[in-house]
């Protein structure tokens, strides 16, 4: 069990940690025609839509409601009400996310009344759903955010049921913030390899890569779960909940509907792909397919042929907890060595990270450990770049945000496929930065300081007898 070490500064040098609206936010992006409204001033949302777009490379619908230096000490609620209304009246979304910020938290602004003051004045926009969720940003992270609006969006759109298992052949699939859009499309191909119909909550991989529209930006989402679907999730056979931040949100789920559930910490790796594949097997009642197998198969060759690299390889990781569990656990399957870890907020599943320790701090930590310790490799999003440059070792870009590498968003890390890829990229980056021992050379040698060409050759100087 690792032991987690608090934060020992002041202030973050090089931070880690992305807030938790811009988590509640990507939350709501991966609703159909959706939108969401940070309750806070305008820097607030134009931050968090910088990073979006560099991460994302789309088009970010997001909205604001602009606090200003009097809303800010009078009262913003009329900002609220008023700002719900003029996006319903345009734009008429299914679904309008409400997160707060750390400045109407500091206001104390009480989000959930003023939904249902709202609801009081203007009841023609009933159909649009609106989902208010607390996430102050001076605490938590983007995973905990995230978590939280997921709690939120079951709490308002997900009826109580006692229809389970009416539609034989869905599934639920709670999906964490640690999860790319690739990885999405990967799970759903997993899931209905075995003939089932997955829901995806949030379905980013389906909002937020691979649409092209003419207009500069859109008012809504392109894509992503439909408003209809989260409703129907209480008629599912089952539920698949992926990443331990989703915990809360899969409890409200279960207790609403009655659904079952099957809950994983993470999809990396080859047992945690294992339990994965069995309890599609079993909600299926069919056999794992074998194309599966083959996958399976070549994840198995994947970490022979790799071995040699990923064995005693000493690594730094800096990521949110979900995801720092999941590549840690993963990586001391194949014999690596975790011997600095970084998360921005405390979580319980920290302590279960395959290492002695975990710091919740900075860059600036996870490059002081990593230098410490000797780390080969560094793992953690592209603000690592410059701690990686420093220590003169390879960084393998995961996480949120990922500006600098082109793909990096859409990049496949669950399954078995996406654990092969990986090993591959860490085997790779290890070799292009493994440097042999040099040549011993006694500095007793008469020619050790002439070129090689003017030094004499082998032999010379020996007597013949």
């Amino acid at each position: 069990m690792a032991e987690i070490f608090k934060r020992s500064k002041p202030l973050a040098v090089n931070p880690l940690k992305a807030s938790q609206p811009i988590g509640a936010a990507l939350a709501f992006l991966g609703l159909k025609n959706a939108i969401p409204m940070l309750h806070g001033s305008q820097g607030c949302t134009a931050f968090g839509k910088v990073f979006f777009v560099r991460h994302f490379r789309e088009p970010i619908p997001l909205q604001t409601t602009a606090m200003d230096q009097v809303s800010s000490i009078m009262s913003a609620d009329d900002n609220v009400i008023e700002g719900l209304r003029v996006i319903c009246e345009k734009n008429a979304p299914d679904v309008i996310g409400l997160p707060t910020t750390g400045l109407s938290e500091t206001q104390g602004v009480d989000i959930k009344r003023l939904v249902r003051e709202f609801r009081d004045k203007h009841p023609q926009f009933a159909a649009t759903a609106v989902v208010p969720v607390n996430t102050p940003d001076f605490s938590g992270c983007l995973e905990s955010g995230f978590a939280l609006a997921m709690e939120a969006i079951i709490d308002v759109m997900v009826e109580e049921s006692v229809v389970v298992g009416r539609r034989k052949k869905q599934v639920n699939v709670l999906c964490s913030s640690m999860l790319t859009p690739g990885d999405t499309e990967a799970i759903k191909e997993w899931i209905e390899a075995f003939g089932l119909r997955p829901v995806l909550l949030p379905d980013i991989g389906d909002s937020l890569d691979g649409h092209l529209v003419d207009a500069e930006t859109t008012p809504l989402t392109l894509g992503g779960t439909p408003k209809g679907e989260i409703a129907s999730m209480g008629e599912s056979a089952a539920t698949l909940v992926i990443g331990r931040s989703l915990a809360k949100a899969a409890d409200l789920l279960k207790q609403r509907t009655g659904v079952p559930d099957f809950r994983f910490d993470h999809l990396l790796g080859l047992d945690a792909c294992d339990a994965f594949t069995l309890a599609l097997a079993q909600i299926s009642g069919q056999p794992v397919p074998a194309r599966i197998d083959r996958q399976r198969a070549q994840l198995q060759d994947a970490m022979v042929d790799t071995h040699f690299m990923t064995g005693f390889l000493r690594v730094g990781i800096a990521a949110d907890p979900d995801l720092l569990l999941g590549l840690g656990t993963f990586l001391a399957g194949v014999g690596a060595e975790i011997v600095s870890a970084v998360a921005p907020a405390r979580a319980e599943t920290l302590a279960e990270v395959p290492g002695h320790s975990v710091q919740i701090g900075d860059l600036e930590d996870l490059e002081r450990g990593a230098l410490k310790h000797r780390a080969q490799l560094l793992i953690s999003n592209s603000h690592a770049a410059q701690a990686a440059a420093s220590l003169q070792i390879p960084l393998l870009r995961a996480g949120f945000p990922q500006y600098d590498w082109v793909g990096g968003y859409a990049r496949t890390w669950v399954g078995y496929r996406g654990a092969r890829a990986a090993l591959f990229d860490i085997a790779n980056l290890f070799l292009g930065n493994h440097h042999d021992t040099p040549a011993y050379r006694s500095i007793y040698r008469t020619d050790a300081g002439l070129d090689p060409q003017e030094r004499a050759p082998a032999g010379a100087g020996l007597v013949r007898h």
